[in-house]
C-alpha cells in the first residue's frame, strides 16, 4: 500500500508529530547559513542532545506535516502559508543556486513559492533571537493584499 506524501512545513518544531531533522544551522546569529542533510533523520534523544544548552530549533531545522488551519501562518481562504509568502516578499535572497534538499518535493514553501522560497530558506532559523528586520517583519506582521 503506497504511503501518502504529506506536505511538510520546513520551519517546524521538533516536538510536532511526524517531525524529522533535515538541516543544521551554521553561520552566526546575525547571518545564519543552513546546511542541508542528504536525507532526513528521525529525531532522537542523541540528536537533540547535540543542541547542548540551546533550544534545538536554534541550531537545527525540522520539518513536520503542515498543520494547515492549525497554524497561525496558514491562510485557509487561500490555502497557503503566509510565512512563506512574506519571506519571499520581504526577505532578500540568500542564494541564487539551490542546494540539494531532502524535503523539497514535499515542502510547502517549494510547492507554494517555488525557487523563490528555496532561495531564502538557508537564512531561516525557527527560533532566532537576532533575526534581521526583514525576517522579524515576515514572521510577525500580516501580509497586506
Amino acid at each position: 500500500m503506497p504511503t501518502e506524501m504529506k506536505t511538510l512545513c520546513p520551519s517546524a518544531n521538533h516536538k510536532e508529530a511526524g517531525a524529522v531533522l533535515f538541516a543544521v544551522v551554521g553561520g552566526t546569529p546575525e547571518r545564519p547559513d543552513v546546511a542541508y542533510l542528504d536525507q532526513t533523520q528521525p529525531i532522537t534523544d542523541d540528536i537533540l542532545q547535540l543542541a547542548g544548552e540551546v533550544d534545538p530549533t536554534e541550531v537545527f531545522r525540522f520539518a513536520a506535516p503542515c498543520a494547515t488551519t492549525g497554524c497561525q501562518h496558514f491562510n485557509g481562504e487561500q490555502s497557503s502559508c503566509q510565512l512563506a509568502a512574506k519571506v519571499v516578499t520581504l526577505v532578500p535572497m540568500a542564494v541564487a543556486k539551490l542546494a540539494p534538499c531532502a524535503i523539497r518535493s514535499t515542502c510547502r514553501w517549494w510547492q507554494q513559492e517555488g525557487v523563490a522560497g528555496c532561495q531564502r530558506c538557508p537564512q531561516v532559523v525557527t527560533l532566532n533571537y537576532a533575526p534581521s528586520e526583514a525576517m522579524r517583519t515576515a514572521a510577525t506582521e500580516h501580509l497586506t493584499p
